[in-house]
């Protein structure tokens, strides 16, 4: 009985083992990719403005004034 217990508490403890290093390597994925969304996100930021400024750019070209404005 005691072989049978201690057989199984040994399974156990390395089902609990590979568990582990399981969870320990998702959040390692988890981790990279949370740097890696922030990093994403920073860049549309980057994008956004920037396609805003030349939006801007572009109407204030194409926008001519009245000619008694000018």
């Amino acid at each position: 009985m005691k072989d049978e217990t201690s057989a199984r508490l040994g399974k156990i403890e390395s089902h609990v083992a590979h568990l582990e290093h399981q969870v320990e390597q998702l959040n390692g994925v988890v981790i990279g990719q949370g740097k890696l969304l922030e990093r994403l996100k920073k860049e549309i930021q980057r994008q956004s403005s920037a396609m805003e400024t030349l939006e801007l750019e572009r109407i204030k070209a194409n926008s001519s004034k009245p000619p008694h404005y000018q």
